[in-house]
């Protein structure tokens, strides 16, 4: 039974009643704030009304009990004593057991309490703050004496926010934290049923003898416990992929018990030819049932089933010494970024599945959780889209003070890690755990860790750290967390070989700097009379905390190397240009050096909230040039320009050869005249990368402080596989690398694009087809002018102006040469409502805005913009 509904919440500073009398039906919760759980009290408080929107503006800010600094991390800072969340925050709730329970065992579940809580069922105190505390435990209570089924019942939760000592919920330097710290109900609350043993937590292992895989060698897992007080004898049965096992099991009273089917026991768990769970650029990610229960006398005691894939994950140090992950043995290049919760924790299934969506679109294979242990919801999505996922705690507050934890820490530690090991670990999506974030944990912490995850059969690599800081205990992580994180030039990671956050070895978060939003976007938390300039309150507001509380690095950056904006709109086209080039080239820089490189995650995939910072999609799931350069540089089979040694690079990212191919690599001048043409046959092996033409020195160092460079891959058809184009100085940028920090390395000289600020004006014709559903459309875009139409975006608007999101676009942000037409196609999340329209804008030409019409294809064509 979900206790999710009709809940009611208030805070005890109000109240005068006790637990004991708070808990019982006699209780009448007048005035208290009606709420669904999960929901922090915040998000209490926000759903209610009581506060108009904190994501806009500086409306946080005004919230009571924001007393801390701007830019603080106030996970190390106390709470206020006059914050109303100082006080503890009461949740209620009334529920009916079915009368046909009576004589079960009742359980009543807790996915996730932040931080400390007193339980309470039926005016009986079920547990105090000594027993529940810790952000990412879970908890599981028998009520069986304190519930009556057939009747109503209450149980009441008093709940307490983390302190500065505690082990709790922590942002970082991403975003601002809410002034409640997250107090209260962030996981769902559950009413279970079972006999007297309960069975928690399957789990199957596998084992491939040999790099063909046709044998998978199985072992299965499961937790028991006995809650009567007396001995139980009774049978585990069940069925993995379709095979049947069975096995007797003794239990002394109240015993817990992890029972085991190992595959030499148990020879029906050698299965032969088994359908394997590939990350789904690798192939299907196909999911089997394991389904256990547990029998007394033929009475089902308890029962549990989960699906889960058979696969094998392993990882290896190169002969570099860089962390190589291999699934089902087939090596993969981890080409991933970080994610964020909602700030409030308030959870949404369809943006959820929007975002999953996202991510493969963008080719993505792996997403990466620090300290933000998602909802079964996220894992379960992971492992049916086949999408990687590497988790483990967070840093920068009491979870990596280790000379500071208490006792109380160090029981908080085992028991969370317990828990979540418990939670999630049949997951097929699950990559590695870590068990540190920006340090390694000391080796007493470390050596807890790594026993919690032997003891619950944690099936996959584990590292000390994020970072590449070695211990006592499992000696160099083969991981580094270099940076940067800030603005740096494309050429950056290549010509890093050995010392920072370049293309080379498994960089656990990186990133080119901020992600200025789309204008649409910014209009959502921005208020218009702080729009322009960029400095204004609300606009800092949203960047990051610490070294991240401004965009001087990236404005800098723009200034110098393409010019100082005019207005609003100048900015934000620059800024979208800026974040397309950097995504794409770090990613192409590790895509380029596997295996040599063995993973790169970009600091960070979204947002808690809206942010002008790190993201390749903003909070609103609206996708800008970063998203568009993400997604051009991790294509399946791609052709890309180096900028190192000029060379023109294949990067095959499937798992089979590709089909023979033709690429043709053109370099023109800032005024289009052709000063190199070559054409290439070849063949890319599978899952490598192929240097195919390389273009001399001296091409670019001609009059052109800008060359463009325009690369096309084509089968033997004819059909494009693979199209990129780029706009490159003449000089490189110039890094000061001793003066390298940990959020980027600086310029003695920035690299001169000044050229494109004064491209000739473009005339670009368009037509728009929808197809008769209206969630799907077309734009074809020819270019009818001699000049280069640079950076051509397209978006889908609705009839108040703002962006229709998440639209994914086959394309965005492209050039057209003269002559040259280009087809884009959408998918829309829904139907397109009467009043929509394309937008069609980009550096050198006029703004188009085209009306759609169901099945029709509607042209327009604009004279060069002024």
């Amino acid at each position: 039974m979900a206790l999710h509904e009709g809940w009611r919440v208030q805070s005890a500073c109000k109240l005068q009643a006790t637990g004991e009398a708070i808990s019982t039906t006699a209780y009448h919760p007048d005035g208290w704030y009606p709420a669904a759980v999960p929901a922090t009290v915040l998000a209490v408080q926000v759903a209610a009304g009581v506060y108009k929107d904190p994501f806009f503006g500086t409306n946080l800010r005004d919230l009571p009990g924001m007393t801390y600094p701007i830019g603080g991390i106030f996970a190390r800072l106390p709470m206020s004593p006059d914050s109303p969340y100082h006080c503890g925050w009461w949740y209620r709730k009334e529920f009916v057991v079915p009368a046909s329970e009576k004589g079960r065992r009742l359980w009543l579940r807790f996915g996730g309490i932040n931080y400390r809580a007193d339980i309470w069922v039926n005016g009986k105190q079920i547990a105090d703050s000594s027993q529940v505390a810790g952000a990412y435990r879970t908890y599981e209570f028998d009520v069986t004496d304190a519930v009556v089924a057939g009747k109503p019942n209450v149980v009441a939760v008093e709940t307490f926010a983390p302190t500065e000592t505690d082990l709790g919920i922590n942002w970082v330097d991403w975003n601002p934290c809410p002034p409640d710290k997250n107090l209260g109900l962030w996981g769902p609350v559950d009413l279970v049923t079972s006999g007297p043993v309960a069975l928690r937590s399957p789990l199957a292992v596998t084992h491939f003898t040999d790099a063909s895989l046709k044998q998978a060698n199985l072992t299965v897992y499961a937790e028991l416990h006995n809650a009567s007080d007396k001995a139980v004898r009774g049978t585990v049965t069940g069925t993995v992929a379709g095979i049947r096992i069975e096995q007797p099991v003794d239990l002394a009273a109240h015993e817990d018990k992890t029972v085991v089917f190992d595959p030499e026991t148990y020879q029906q768990l050698q299965m032969k030819n088994p359908a394997v769970w590939w990350p789904y650029q690798m192939g299907t990610p196909h999911l089997e049932t394991l389904a256990l229960r547990f029998t007394e006398g033929g009475e089902v005691s308890d029962e549990k089933s989960v699906r889960f894939g058979i696969r094998e994950i392993t990882s290896e140090y190169t002969d570099k010494g860089y962390r190589l992950f291999r699934v089902n043995g087939k090596p993969i290049l981890i080409r991933g970024a970080g994610w964020s919760q909602d700030m409030l924790l308030r959870e949404e299934p369809k943006r959820l599945r929007d975002q999953f969506m996202l991510v493969r679109d963008m080719h993505l294979n792996t997403i990466r959780l620090e300290g933000k242990l998602e909802t079964e919801d996220f894992f379960q999505l992971a492992d049916e889209q086949g999408i990687l996922v590497m988790l483990g705690w967070c840093c920068c507050d009491q979870w990596e003070h280790w000379k500071d934890w208490t006792p109380e820490n160090y029981q908080v530690a085992k028991a969370s890690l317990q828990s979540q090991m418990l939670r999630i670990r049949h997951h097929a999506s699950l990559l590695v755990w870590l068990n540190g974030s920006d340090n390694p944990p000391p080796a007493d912490v470390e050596q807890m860790y790594l026993d919690v995850e032997a003891q619950t059969h944690w099936p996959n690599p584990t590292l000390s750290s994020a970072s590449a800081t070695p211990t006592t205990v499992s000696g160099k992580s083969g991981v580094k967390m270099s940076g940067p994180y800030e603005y740096v030039a494309p050429s950056y990671w290549y010509v890093d070989k050995d010392k920072h956050g370049g293309g080379y070895g498994f960089n656990t978060e990186t990133s080119p700097g901020p992600a200025v939003p789309n204008i649409s976007s910014l209009r959502k938390y921005v208020p218009e009379n702080q729009m322009w300039p960029t400095t204004s309150t609300s606009w800092s507001y949203h960047n990051g905390s610490g070294g991240f509380k401004n965009l001087s690095v990236f404005d800098g950056a723009m200034k110098a190397t393409y010019a100082t904006p005019d207005d609003l709109k100048e900015y934000v086209r620059i800024a979208q240009t800026m974040t397309y080039n950097g995504e794409r080239a770090m990613y192409e820089a590790y895509s380029r050096n596997k295996y040599t490189s063995t993973g790169v995650i970009q600091w960070m995939l979204n947002n808690a909230w809206p942010s002008n910072i790190w993201h390749l999609y903003d909070y609103y799931l609206d996708a800008g040039g970063g998203y568009y350069g993400t997604k051009k540089a991790c294509e399946p089979l791609h052709v890309q320009y180096s900028y190192d040694d000029h060379s023109i690079v294949v990067v095959n990212s499937t798992y089979q050869p590709s089909p023979r191919l033709v690429l043709t690599a053109k370099v023109y001048d800032i005024h289009l005249k052709e000063i190199f043409s070559k054409e290439q046959n070849l063949t890319v092996d599978a899952d490598t990368s192929q240097r195919a033409i390389a273009i001399p020195d001296d091409i670019f160092a001609a009059s052109s402080k800008v060359y463009f460079v325009d690369l096309t891959l084509k089968n033997e058809s004819g059909e494009v596989v693979s199209r990129n184009f780029y706009w490159v100085p003449s000089t490189l940028t110039t890094f000061d690398w001793s003066k390298t920090d940990y959020r980027y390395t600086p310029a003695i000289q920035h690299e001169d694009m000044t050229e494109l600020m004064s491209l000739p004006k473009a005339k670009i014709e368009t037509h728009v087809t929808t197809s008769d559903d209206r969630k799907t459309l077309q734009v074809r875009l020819q270019n009818d002018s001699k000049a280069l139409a640079f950076q051509v975006a397209v978006a889908v608007r609705d009839a108040q102006g703002e962006d229709i999101a998440p639209a994914t676009w086959s394309d965005n942000y492209v050039e057209l040469m003269p002559g040259e037409a280009r087809v884009l196609r959408a998918a829309l999340p829904s139907r397109a409502a009467e009043g929509a329209v394309v937008v069609v804008s980009g550096w050198n030409i006029a703004e188009q805005t085209l009306h759609l019409s169901a099945g029709k294809s509607i042209a327009a064509a604009v004279s060069p913009a002024k």
